[in-house]
């Protein structure tokens, strides 16, 4: 079976918040279990793997994000034209798993003193419940795992970290007629907000050029305050964004973040705190955007798939040549580590 015969069939499960969750599992399961896989865990996610010492791992999140209505090809079926392949989830990141089933079908494991780990997850694009539930549990992950995440083939060794957080101001109502009876929550807001892109500011003034985007960055992403154009604001949230490029930077935010809690008397959640890592190569390339690998604490961790990188867009596709040259990367791996 072709690489490309793996991703015709992955893509017509409807995986877009896991909807089709059990079908794709089982249908991965039988590949794998005609190869002499076993099952190690199975749930909404799936682990198993070949030999009892495994010396790497793979992971793969199944789900999908939503197609949108701009699509011009239908987007859970395979369209091959002009050597792209276009579909749902083909860049991110069925081409990935479908490169990982055909690598291992390929290989001879009879030859091999050492297995391999598959570990395939969902809730990817949401929340991360799929790495999150695997790291619950006490399941061995090898020193050695690569995510299938778009890479364009380039291997990448490390990733920022994230750290989101929504802060929530109060106030005082009032009529606007007369302002100074109430207290404003949205200036409070924006005031704080100030002080804080003032320190980010700085902050970004320390660089690292092992990353694209070489400093933290900061995101003010949502501000949802006030009922009426006429009433002082009692009430305001916003939600802030940093993907960090060491735990320093990470440590410096979250000591800004409860400094700026005693001057504005704020109440504020953490929402994803990713701590950032890099694998020591002798090459290194890493990725702005938090994968899957970032949860796990595996001593080598890469991340390396299809191309070129277009998630989450309209008519996503890769190429049959990516895809066929991540399939001999992967074998390559395989066949270097488990010799």
């Amino acid at each position: 079976m072709l690489a490309k015969e793996i991703l015709k069939n992955l893509i017509k499960f409807d995986t877009y918040e896991d909807n089709e969750n059990q079908e794709i599992m089982n249908y991965i399961q039988e590949i794998l279990e005609e190869k002499g896989f076993k099952i190690e865990y199975r749930s909404k996610c799936l682990v198993m793997s070949i030999k009892e010492k495994c010396k790497i791992g793979f992971i793969g999140h199944t789900d999908t994000v939503q197609s949108g209505s701009d699509w011009i090809y239908n987007p859970l079926e395979l369209t091959e034209i002009d050597n792209k392949l276009y579909g749902l989830g083909t860049c991110d990141m069925k081409g990935g798993i479908a490169a990982i089933l055909k690598a291992v079908l390929d290989t001879d494991w009879n030859k091999l003193n050492y297995g391999i780990k598959l570990i395939f997850t969902y809730d990817e694009e949401i929340s991360f419940e799929g790495i999150k539930e695997i790291n619950s549990l006490n399941i061995e992950i090898p020193e050695n795992v690569i995510v299938g995440e778009p890479t364009n083939n380039e291997i990448m060794n490390g990733s920022k970290g994230l750290l989101e957080f929504k802060v929530g101001f109060e106030g005082k109502s009032a009529h606007s007629s007369n302002p100074e009876k109430g207290v404003n929550a949205i200036e409070k807001c924006i005031k704080c907000l100030d002080e804080l892109k003032r320190f980010y500011d700085n902050l970004k003034l320390e660089t690292n050029n092992r990353f694209e985007i070489p400093y933290t960055t900061m995101n003010i992403g949502r501000i949802d305050g006030g009922k009426s154009i006429n009433i002082v604001p009692n009430s305001c949230v916003t939600e802030i964004d940093f993907r960090v490029m060491n735990n320093e930077h990470r440590i410096k935010i979250l000591e800004e973040l409860n400094r700026l809690k005693e001057k504005y008397q704020f109440e504020y959640k953490i929402i994803n705190d990713i701590k950032p890592f890099i694998t020591e190569t002798g090459r290194s390339k890493t990725t702005d955007f938090i994968t899957e690998a970032s949860f796990i604490q595996s001593k080598n961790r890469y991340i390396l798939g299809t191309g070129p990188i277009n998630a989450h867009e309209a008519n996503e596709y890769i190429t049959i040549e990516s895809l066929n040259k991540l399939v001999e990367q992967y074998k390559q791996i395989i066949n270097k580590l488990c010799l």
